[in-house]
């Protein structure tokens, strides 16, 4: 693990430009988070340069549905707007396993019994960050630290317990759809 942050991907700029009107106020809240789960990440396995691009655009799209798609519902729809970015890239040999880090990302349990895997290392790293560190699979808390000071909350957990709470009255049967065993 190099001590070196990941700070700035093209990839990542790029879409968030794109869709910088629909994040509004809340796109720095987000693209912290997604630079945050791209840091957790990479503190927990080496990357070469593919995987690298294929986790910054998991990570783009991995919560954007509740903006980009206007749901809290958001697992189908991200992997959806995840699907539809890399056939527009021509990067269609990349869809299964980017579908499978966005579907997966909130899943309870392991996806795969092999540490290494990106899949389960990117379900890892949202657990690490959504707990707020409680949760660290590993990563010392230092590195944690670190990499919350450069990419601070300001304010996506709150964002989350708003949403919790909207969708909680809105259908109480259904408090966190998002949620996979």
């Amino acid at each position: 693990m190099a001590n070196d942050l990941i700070t700035r991907l093209p990839v990542v700029e790029q879409l968030f430009d794109q869709y910088s009107e629909r994040f509004g106020k809340q796109q720095t809240p987000y693209r912290n988070h997604v630079y945050r789960l791209i840091n957790l990440v990479a503190a927990q396995t080496s990357l070469d340069n593919t995987q690298v691009e294929q986790l910054a655009i998991a990570a783009f799209f991995h919560d954007a549905g509740i903006w980009l798609a206007g749901t809290f519902d958001y697992l189908q729809p991200s992997a959806r707007l995840a699907e539809h970015y890399l056939e527009e890239q021509q990067r269609n040999d990349w869809r299964p396993l980017i579908r499978a880090m966005i579907l997966n990302h909130h899943k309870v349990s392991r996806y795969s019994q092999d540490h290494q895997d990106l899949v389960e290392v990117f379900r890892r790293a949202d657990w690490i960050d959504v707990s707020l560190g409680l949760l660290r699979f590993g990563v010392p808390m230092a590195r944690i630290r670190l990499i919350k000071r450069s990419f601070p909350n300001a304010g996506f957990h709150r964002l989350l317990f708003k949403l919790t709470g909207q969708q909680l009255v809105s259908q109480p049967w259904r408090p966190l759809p998002m949620f996979k065993r």
